[in-house]
């Protein structure tokens, strides 16, 4: 049976903090922590004029705007490693701040500071012989960008994208085994102002146009510097990721039925088919059509997708997800999306539905479709982790989760599915993405810190660090 590799992740804007140096202003520095708004996201993910106005007029220390502070990874980078060493990972992915190395996107010359910080990290990281994952743009981008442009609307920004990935290509292609152009790139539907920079307004609604076509210039980016990192002869293999969420029917009704492979359609294979084909899906045309969408689409445009495709399709999975033409069911959260109750499941104290074997299903519906190695990117348990009076953090409920989901990764492979790797996410505690919440928890590696920044930052191994680390020794 081929060997998973087994991994751990992070993200630039959840990580580093460090808003000095250089670093200027992205779009999750404008992002605000609102208190019992955990389990409803729409404020905090889906920004407004004003709200972009307010952060501004902030100052860059204001702990309501968690993001600049994040696990203040950019201090704590050197012990941070040695966690990461020490877990025996075999592969580590973390991301790139656009704003760290071209602070307004503008800039014809990189920020020296930022350029060091990931020169450290990712030498550090291959010379410990961990290979090293990067995602070149993980849900930031410099708000001058959006300021002139409107975020990713704009046909330009593709130029000033590829500008920062082609540095970020040249200067690591040495030590460098995966690259990732852009996260969970089908985000930018659901959620416009993390994946697009599209801010939205007063209402928090968007525009469809501005939407789908943001996400056509974002799979042309991916893909010419995809092109580029193959001309160049870039050692690692690119990837396209994006969410998935294992839809259901809530009933064994044709209705109930047709609506999940429109939602599977819209939701999750949107961005993959491109990427993945090179094509865009048979259902599109029909899809913009119905929602006064005109695709800015050329032949050049075109051409560059068809001959530019990924190497290895990945996708994060935490929940999974119920649809149903009858809308008055009870809604859940979910990642990204909300969705309807599954009774049959337990669920986190934010409401994901936690199901092991629907990553199994996941992953056998991504490898059917586009038979290319495929990657877990992210999965992983968000909970409140308390120190114990042994001074120790006894997260079973953690290890259970892993454990499981794991194991149903592992099964998909002695079924012939092809799994690349498997990344926990928020390997070490982060800024929760959704939510703008420290004491949401995902590593395993405990963070000092709460929501409101107050905390020393330091580290403190949880029982699950020491369960995962024994479960790679035993795997290899």
């Amino acid at each position: 049976m081929k060997r998973i590799l087994w991994g751990g992740a992070t993200a630039a804007s959840q990580y580093e903090g460090g808003f000095y140096d250089g670093k200027g202003m992205d779009t999750q520095d404008c992002r605000r922590w609102i208190p019992r708004l955990s389990n409803d996201t729409i404020q905090t993910r889906l920004l407004t004029e004003a709200d972009i106005r307010n952060a501004k007029n902030s100052r860059s220390d204001d702990c309501r705007f968690p993001f600049r502070m994040g696990s203040r990874g950019y201090e704590y980078w050197e012990s941070d490693l040695h966690y990461i060493t020490s877990l025996g990972l075999d592969v580590y992915r973390l991301s790139i701040s656009w704003a760290r190395l071209f602070p307004t996107g503008f800039e014809d010359q990189p920020n020296p500071e930022g350029v060091m910080y990931y020169d450290r990290i990712i030498r550090t990281l291959a010379h410990a012989g961990i290979k090293v994952f990067i995602t070149i743009n993980h849900y930031a981008m410099p708000i001058a960008i959006v300021d002139k442009y409107g975020g990713w609307r704009h046909r330009d920004v593709i130029d000033l994208y590829l500008k920062m990935a082609k540095f970020v290509v040249d200067r690591w292609q040495e030590n460098v085994d995966y690259w990732l152009p852009v996260n969970e790139i089908n985000s930018g539907y659901f959620s416009p102002y993390n994946g697009l920079g599209i801010i939205g307004t007063i209402d928090y609604s968007y525009d469809y146009r501005s939407i789908f076509n943001g996400l056509h210039y974002q799979m042309i980016a991916s893909a010419l510097i995809t092109k580029y990192g193959r001309d160049i002869g870039a050692r690692g293999k690119f990837v396209c990721m994006v969410s998935c969420f294992d839809y259901y029917a809530l009933h064994p009704t044709p209705e109930d039925n047709m609506k999940l492979v429109h939602d599977e359609q819209i939701n999750q294979w949107w961005c993959a088919d491109v990427l993945a084909t090179g094509e865009y899906g048979y259902y599109t045309e029909k899809f913009l059509a119905d929602h006064g969408v005109v695709l800015d689409i050329t032949d050049k445009d075109r051409g560059i997708l068809r001959s530019n495709t990924c190497d290895i399709v990945s996708f994060s999975y935490y929940s999974s997800s119920i649809c149903s033409v009858d809308e008055k069911r009870e809604q859940v959260p979910g990642n990204l999306v909300p969705t309807l109750r599954n009774a049959s499941l337990e669920a986190t104290e934010w409401g994901w539905q936690i199901d092991p074997m629907g990553l199994r299903i996941t992953a056998h519906k991504v490898y059917d479709r586009y038979r290319k190695p495929i990657m877990v990117a992210e999965n992983g348990l968000g909970a409140r982790d308390n120190v114990d009076s042994d001074g120790r953090i006894h997260d079973n409920y953690r290890i259970s989760y892993l454990e499981r989901h794991m194991e149903q990764a592992e099964l998909a492979v002695r079924e012939g599915v092809d799994i690349e790797a498997y990344f926990v996410w928020g390997i070490i505690d982060i800024v929760s993405a959704g939510s703008c919440e420290m004491e949401k928890r995902y590593g395993v590696v405990y963070v000092d810190a709460d929501n409101e920044g107050r905390g020393t930052y330091k580290r403190l191994p949880k029982d699950s660090f020491y369960w995962y680390r024994d479960f790679i020794a035993s795997h290899r």
